[in-house]
C-alpha cells in the first residue's frame, strides 16, 4: 500500500526554562494511515512498537461509534516507513444472530515479550464488558478470546504501565447508568493471569474516565484522567499505586475528550489533549490538538501543535517513545482516518528563550 502523506510541516514551541532550556520538539513525520479503508469511520487508535522498531497500530472500525459491524482492526508501519494494509482482528460476534460493537483497543506489550491486545465488546460505554487477545509472535498471530473476570474491564483507553517489579497496572474506569464516571486501576503481578481492582477516590463528586499513568521516582505515580468539569483531572500515590489521594483538577483544560500521557526516559512527561473547554455537544473543542510537556506533573507548557482546527474532529491520541528516543503519536483524523506523527527532541546551539505557553 503507498503511504498517504500528508505535507511536511515543521512546528516548534520553545520550552519554559524550567523544563528544557536548550530542547525543542520538531515533527518528524506525519501522516495518514489509511488508504480506501474497509471501514467508513475509525476512531481510538492505539500504538505499541516491535522489537525491530517497526510498530503495531490498532483501532476500532465500522460504519460508525456504537454500530454492531464496528471491529478492531490492526496495521504495521515498518522502519522503512510502509503501512500495511489493515486487518481484521477482533469482532464483537457472540453467535450467529448476535453481534455487539467493540470499542477502544489498547496494544500493550510486557518485558516479558507477552504482547495483550484489551478492547470492549458490549451495547454501549455502561454496559460493556473486557476482553483480550495475547500474541507470542509480534502480532503476527493471536490467541482466541477471552473475556475479563467480572468487575475487570481492562485498559479502558490508555496503555498500562510496567513498574520495575514487573506489576502491571492498568488505567481503567466505568460509566454508571446515573452518569456519574469514575476511575480505577487493575493490578496484576502475573502478567495478566489474574486481575485486582484498586479504587481510586470512589467518592469524588468529579466525572473522570480514561486514565493514563504517570511514574516518577520514589514510588510516585500520577493519574492524568478526562472529565465532564473542564479540566483535565489527577490524582496522586505514593506507593506504587496501591493507594491513592484526592483527585483534583489541573491546569490543563478538557472539552471532554481523551488524552494520553507518557513519562519520557529524561523523568519528564508528556501529554497529547485538546486544549479548549465543553461545548453543548460532546465533540465540541476537538479541532485543536496540542503536545504540553512537565517536569513534575503540576506545571505544564505546550510544546507542539498538532492541529488547529475549526470544526474537525482531532481526538482520542495515543503516545510512545520508540528505543531511538522519537515520540509517536497516533489519534482519529475527523473520524475518517488515523493520523500518525513523529517527534523528535533538538538541542539548540544557544540558550532558547522562554517562548512555552501554558
Amino acid at each position: 500500500m503507498k503511504k498517504h502523506m500528508l505535507p511536511f510541516v515543521v512546528v516548534l514551541l520553545g520550552f519554559q526554562a524550567s523544563v528544557t532550556a536548550q530542547t525543542t520538539w520538531v515533527k518528524a513525520k506525519e501522516e495518514l494511515l489509511f488508504t480506501a479503508p474497509p471501514f467508513q469511520q475509525c476512531h481510538a487508535s492505539t500504538l505499541v512498537e516491535k522489537p525491530d522498531g517497526s510498530l503495531l497500530v490498532a483501532c476500532f472500525g465500522g460504519a460508525g461509534e456504537g454500530a454492531k459491524n464496528v471491529a478492531i482492526w490492526l496495521t504495521s508501519i515498518t522502519k522503512a516507513g510502509y503501512v500495511a494494509p489493515p486487518k481484521l482482528v477482533a469482532d464483537g460476534i457472540v453467535n450467529d444472530t448476535v453481534r455487539y460493537p467493540t470499542w477502544n483497543p489498547v496494544l500493550f506489550k510486557a518485558r516479558e515479550g507477552k504482547l495483550f491486545l484489551f478492547y470492549k465488546v458490549g451495547p454501549n460505554p455502561r454496559e460493556w464488558w473486557g476482553m483480550v487477545k495475547t500474541s507470542a509472535d509480534e502480532g503476527e498471530t493471536w490467541s482466541s478470546a477471552h473475556r475479563l473476570p467480572e468487575g475487570i474491564l481492562g485498559p479502558i483507553k490508555n496503555k498500562p504501565v510496567q513498574l520495575a517489579n514487573g506489576t502491571i497496572l492498568a488505567p481503567s474506569s466505568t460509566e454508571e447508568t446515573t452518569g456519574h464516571w469514575k476511575v480505577h486501576l487493575e493490578k496484576s503481578t502475573d502478567l495478566g493471569q489474574t486481575w485486582q481492582a484498586l479504587p481510586v477516590d470512589p467518592s469524588s463528586s468529579l466525572d473522570v474516565i480514561q486514565p493514563s499513568i504517570l511514574t516518577y521516582a520514589g514510588n510516585r505515580l500520577q493519574l492524568l484522567c478526562r472529565s465532564k468539569q473542564g479540566s483535565v483531572v489527577q490524582a496522586w500515590s505514593m506507593d506504587n499505586g496501591n493507594t491513592w489521594g484526592k483527585l483534583t483538577k489541573t491546569s490543563l483544560l478538557n472539552p471532554n475528550s481523551g488524552t494520553d500521557a507518557l513519562t519520557l526516559k529524561d523523568g519528564s512527561q508528556l501529554i497529547v489533549y485538546n486544549p479548549d473547554v465543553p461545548g453543548k455537544d460532546w465533540f465540541n473543542g476537538r479541532s485543536k490538538l496540542r503536545v504540553a510537556q512537565s517536569t513534575d506533573g503540576q506545571e505544564w507548557h505546550d510544546i507542539a501543535v498538532l492541529e488547529d482546527g475549526t470544526r474537525e474532529e482531532y481526538s482520542y491520541p495515543a503516545i510512545i517513545q520508540a528505543r531511538d528516543g522519537r515520540v509517536h503519536i497516533t489519534y482519529t483524523y475527523d473520524r475518517k482516518n488515523v493520523k500518525h506523527v513523529v517527534l523528535q527532541a533538538q538541542r539548540s546551539q544557544k540558550n532558547s528563550r522562554n517562548t512555552g505557553r501554558k
